[in-house]
């Protein structure tokens, strides 16, 4: 299979290479703007120079042979690639969200319905082992009926620090909501466990903390010549250089994606001038951030199950964390494990999850990434389709739900969810 690649940002060059990994397709064609990704990318997959273009109108406009098409662009740039990839015909892995607003989610469904092009969302929580697992053992009765869920989103202190208050995500206007942005995700994820849609949602949530009246007294506008950064858990000299320290030291593999995002194939050195310049130097209680940093999402399904869905910045960096609760048991998720109580016998059965050691640069979820696009690839060279199970229809079911979300923050409401639905 030959692909193309729309935005070789981490996302788009993790599916990339995990698209190569597979031994069944080769990048044919990268767009990137940035031009040390756009050709450091190109040449780690061995992608042609007729094939590297600054923007994806170019490539699209040059029709290269190609069989799909993989559209990682900024959150606010997915339509426009869309709708050229799909007139060309080409089947596309979409990024997640799939557009900002109900309009542009409405205008790409009915594109993808009046051309006929196959498009399929980067939910990848839906593809881990550990999702896997827990269906297999919700359909084999381990509760009985669901009855509630609570589940959360550790975003992690310095994760959020990162994305949404120094980096791309941190401006609603420049971005998406922080729900939309970061958790499409989970609310995804619960409907595809709990095997129904939601119907009705109330939300709350507010910039509670990243804000210039949180900041420590004598604070400076950048953490490199701060006198209180010793002793600041969001500083970025302590974020980023653990992800790239000096003296040879062994960095920390988690931060040093995010370093990498920061001062792209530099050294320790170039890190610190990249602190002193650019955004994700700044204080995190300078910035123009203005996203929430705490949310809480009520839902009520089609089937009567209800959750309690918490995303929070002010966590340890760590897996999502899972409570069901059955007619029959509890199951607990977290950390890689699965525990089962049963109310009848009293016992507690504890299924194992193996960590997915990384097979790319800038794989993560999991084992979501590999989960993913593995089975988009197999589908493209067999034409069996059974096992992509983010579909864009069934996707747009979360996007509804997080515009409801916004809708009844924003107002003090519980919002039926059917009023933002894309797919009537």
């Amino acid at each position: 299979m030959r692909l193309l690649v729309a935005g070789a940002g981490a996302r788009g060059a993790a599916y990339a290479r995990l698209a190569a990994a597979t031994g069944q397709a080769t990048i044919a064609g990268i767009a990137e703007p940035r031009r040390t990704l756009r050709e450091n990318l190109a040449a780690e997959l061995h992608v042609p120079p007729a094939g590297v273009f600054e923007d994806w109108q170019s490539m699209l406009a040059a029709r290269p042979s190609a069989d799909a098409v993989i559209i990682a662009t900024p959150d606010r740039e997915h339509e426009g690639p869309f709708e050229a990839a799909a007139m060309l015909g080409y089947p596309i892995l979409l990024e997640k969200p799939v557009a900002v607003h109900p309009a542009g989610c409405a205008a790409l469904a009915q594109l993808a319905r009046d051309t006929g092009v196959s498009a399929t969302v980067c939910h990848v929580l839906r593809y881990t082992p550990l999702t896997a697992l827990l269906r297999q053992l919700l359909a084999e009765g381990a509760v009985g009926r669901i009855i509630s869920v609570q589940h959360l989103e550790p975003v992690g202190f310095w994760h959020f620090a990162h994305s949404y208050v120094r980096g791309n995500w941190r401006r609603e206007e420049d971005s998406s909501p922080f729900l939309l942005a970061k958790c499409t995700h989970d609310v995804d994820w619960l409907s595809f466990i709990i095997g129904s849609q939601p119907v009705r949602v109330s939300s709350f949530g507010q910039l509670a903390h990243f804000r210039p009246e949180g900041a420590p007294e004598g604070a400076a506008p950048r953490c490199i010549d701060c006198p209180a950064e010793p002793q600041c858990p969001y500083s970025a000299v302590r974020i980023y250089g653990a992800g790239r320290p000096e003296n040879g030291a062994a960095a920390d593999p988690a931060r040093a994606h995010f370093s990498e995002v920061v001062d792209p194939g530099g050294t320790a050195e170039s890190l610190l001038q990249a602190l002193a310049t650019g955004p994700y130097g700044r204080c995190v209680y300078s910035s123009d951030n203005d996203v929430v940093d705490h949310q809480v999402v009520n839902l009520e399904y089609g089937n009567g199950v209800t959750a309690a869905f918490t995303a929070t910045a002010f966590t340890a960096a760590g897996p999502r964390r899972t409570r069901i609760f059955g007619s029959r048991g509890e199951i607990s998720v977290e950390a890689g494990a699965i525990s089962v109580y049963d109310f009848l016998t009293g016992e507690t059965a504890v299924h194992t999850v193996p960590a997915a050691v990384p097979l790319v640069r800038g794989e993560r979820h999991e084992g979501g990434d590999r989960g993913l696009v593995g089975a988009w690839v197999a589908a493209l060279a067999s034409g069996d389709w059974s096992g992509v199970v983010s579909g864009l229809e069934e996707s747009l079911v979360s996007h509804a739900a997080v515009f409801a979300a916004e809708e009844a923050r924003h107002h003090g409401t519980v919002a039926a969810v059917d009023q933002f639905s894309p797919v009537q």
